[in-house]
């Protein structure tokens, strides 16, 4: 406002009195007059209203006579800056008497006299502060929120933000304008610049300003430079309405953790934790997407088991097992195409997808990997030259499925592998049979026991001294209803690769000492001899399973024999020697089956709790044209070896009269075999040593008899 002097012209005392009062007489606003010692000379009428009282009260006495508590207040102040300074001052006081907020001008007059302009701001006042506290609320609500906030107004343009807006960089994401920046015009600028994503926050801003949508939420990927260079960040941004104004709230939300622990556990699921090869799931979809790709399908699966990997985690530990596995995991990674991918299925299996290859192809690949273990591994000190077993089957118009090219390559492996090791074999419709076959075979073996399938034969084992016949060893068969009798050799391999061995020799165990039982009854004092599975052994329960069966049917101890090949011995010994050991206590003998094949070291076999030693109808029979020479002198080592360790000596596959002879000539204790009896069912055992009683002689069986 202008200089009181340049408002008032000079005129005379009176007549400048007149007019002033005359022009201010009417006026809304409080004025009054006051002169050089603040004393009142003029009061209008809305003075006397705003001021409680009437102007006959108030002219001629000072502001502080009428109002002793304005004494020593802001008011003082002003009216003396007002006449030094002779400029408009603007005051606000609370005037308690009135119990009012007042706002007003003082304009300096003539000489020291001053004009005083007021009015009653007091409503207004509290207006203005309850909006003040409202705005401190929202400003603490909005400070109090870790996203990014801003409030937008209905053309863009950012009308407040957040600490945590203000605190950021703008080269986080989208941009992030400070107040008074248009944020929807520098997300349509960075849309056009290019910035993946930008478009989708435009509509969807747009939607929301336009009242389309009630809300618009998308997630989008950022970098930040810091002390390691750009780093990954990922956030949620969200805008909706402010009730029925036209404003929009605008938040990011810093979603880098859950999106990075979201990638870590699809990763997670998706890979081996050991060797962070892809896993089965990953395997599969590599496999359909290099089906579906556009090398014409061709694809090949290569699986790969590594030789004997058990005897290492067996020899040197689980860790070292684990360190063989990550090793082989990064070469067999160094030697596969870029366009390759290797994965592990679990264990010590391996698979390798091979994208535009054919069964040709995938054979020089198996070479290849061969080649992976010609330099040996060093684990815990120890050089170890492993072999692989590798199966390959590649895609055909038939089997274009993932778990057609798996189940395939697994089933040539396993070919590979009985081949011998360090093999490679190259699926064929063939193996595809046998493997369906293999697989039937095992789904019926499910419930073989269940529905009467099983069958137990016995042959007779006869103590070559006496010629009487000692016992009986049961050896298990299967009546299939559709392909008739089954023999052990073709159903008891893939009942132990499909874990049935154990339920299997647990019906074998029950049955066959319950018949025991029956013999013993009818006064025949017969040995039951039940060959055991190495799969059982290592199962744990064979201890619990054979006494359980001896115990329930009440069979003594002492008429079981456990047979275990001298192969499966050999793959743990000393498992087989604390559980032997636990059999023998409890009275139960022990037989090792197919002695002389299994290349055992005599410090082992001497070591185990072994009572019999039943030597292979190999040796027995002899590799020379005449099949003499040969037996007679394994025979008679044999026998000798039993004979030092405390052991008796069995001879297998006897099949004439001079091979009986001369296991009774060298020594041995017993013999079996087609001459003295071929299996028999339990009901002609009976028969078969009445008639031998009847004989003259060492032996009591007919010679050659048979059945069926």
């Amino acid at each position: 406002m202008a200089n009181s002097q340049d408002r008032l012209p000079p005129a005379s005392g009176e007549a400048w009195h007149m007019r002033v009062t005359e022009a201010l007489a009417s006026i809304s606003d409080a004025v009054y007059f006051l002169d050089a010692e603040d004393r009142f000379t003029w009061v209008n009428s809305a003075a006397e209203r705003l001021l409680s009282h009437p102007a006959a009260a108030l002219v001629g006495r000072t502001v502080w006579d009428v109002f002793p508590d304005l004494r020593g207040t802001e008011l003082e102040d002003v009216y003396r800056r007002a006449r030094e300074t002779r400029e408009v001052q603007e005051v606000s006081l609370f005037s308690r008497p009135l119990d009012r907020w007042l706002g007003g001008w003082i304009h300096p007059g003539r000489g020291q006299d001053l004009v005083v302009f007021f009015r009653d701001v007091h409503e207004r006042r509290a207006l203005d502060e309850e909006r003040a506290a409202e705005s401190s609320l929202i400003r603490a609500v909005l400070n109090a929120l870790p996203s990014r906030t801003a409030i937008l107004d209905a053309d863009g343009t950012i009308l407040t933000t957040n600490a945590a807006w203000a605190a950021s960089s703008a080269s986080h994401g989208r941009p992030l304008a400070g107040d008074g920046a248009n944020y929807l015009d520098a997300c349509r600028a960075a849309s056009a610049a290019g910035v993946p994503g930008a478009r989708v926050v435009v509509d969807g801003l747009e939607a929301v300003f336009a009242g389309r949508v009630q809300s618009f939420s998308v997630d989008y990927a950022s970098s930040a430079p810091d002390g390691r260079g750009m780093q990954p960040s990922w956030w949620h941004l969200q805008a909706f309405p402010v009730d029925d104004k036209p404003r929009v709230v605008v938040t990011h939300t810093d979603i880098t953790d859950r999106v990075t622990a979201e990638q870590r556990a699809a990763w997670q699921a998706r890979h081996d934790h050991l060797t962070s090869l892809p896993n089965r799931t990953a395997l599969y979809e590599a496999i359909a997407e290099a089906l579906a790709g556009d090398d014409s399908g061709r694809v090949t699966v290569l699986y790969m088991d590594i030789d004997g990997f058990k005897q290492v985690n067996d020899s040197l530990g689980h860790s070292s097992g684990d360190l063989l596995l990550r090793e082989l995991a990064s070469r067999l990674a160094h030697r596969t195409r870029p366009t390759d991918v290797v994965g592990r299925l679990g264990g010590d299996e391996f698979v390798v997808v091979a994208h535009d290859c054919d069964a040709e192809g995938g054979e020089a690949l198996a070479r290849r990997f061969h080649g992976v273990f010609d330099e040996p591994f060093e684990l815990a000190g120890t050089r170890l030259p492993l072999t692989v077993s590798i199966g390959i089957a590649a895609s055909d118009p038939v089997h274009t499925e993932p778990e057609d090219l798996l189940r395939d390559a697994d089933a040539a492996m396993y070919a590979a592998k009985v081949n011998g090791p360090n093999q490679h074999q190259v699926f064929t419709p063939a193996l595809r049979t046998q493997l369906d076959d293999r697989w039937q075979i095992a789904s019926r073996l499910r419930d073989a026991a269940s529905t009467g399938e099983f069958a137990v034969h016995w042959q007779p084992v006869v103590h070559l001294r006496s010629g009487e016949v000692t016992g009986c060893e049961a050896l298990l068969r299967w009546n299939h209803p559709q392909r008739g009798l089954i023999q052990p050799a073709e159903f008891i391999p893939i009942a132990e690769e499909n874990g049935l061995i154990v339920p299997i020799t647990r019906w074998l165990l029950q049955s066959t000492v319950a018949q025991g039982v029956i013999w013993a009854r009818e006064g025949l004092d017969l040995e039951i001899a039940v060959n055991i599975s190495a799969v059982h052994l290592a199962s744990g329960t064979l201890v619990d399973d054979v006494l359980g069966a001896v115990a329930d049917s009440g069979l003594p101890p002492r008429k079981l024999m456990i047979e275990l090949t001298e192969t499966s011995l050999a793959r743990d010994p000393d498992q087989a020697t604390e559980q032997f050991a636990a059999l023998r206590k409890q009275g139960v003998r022990i037989a090792i089956d197919d002695f002389g094949t299994g290349y055992s070291s005599l410090s082992a076999v001497a070591s185990l709790p072994v009572d019999v030693l039943k030597i292979d109808r190999s040796l027995v029979t002899g590799p020379g044209p005449n099949g003499a020479a040969a037996p007679a002198a394994i025979l008679g080592a044999v026998s000798a070896l039993g004979a030092a360790l405390d052991m008796q000596v069995l001879a297998e596959g006897v099949e004439t009269r001079a091979q009986v002879e001369l296991a009774r000539r060298v020594g041995c204790t017993y013999a079996q075999g087609f001459h003295l009896s071929r299996p028999v069912v339990a009901g002609q055992v009976t028969a078969l040593l009445e008639e031998g009683r009847r004989r003259t002689g060492k032996q009591t069986l007919p010679q050659g008899r048979a059945s069926t």
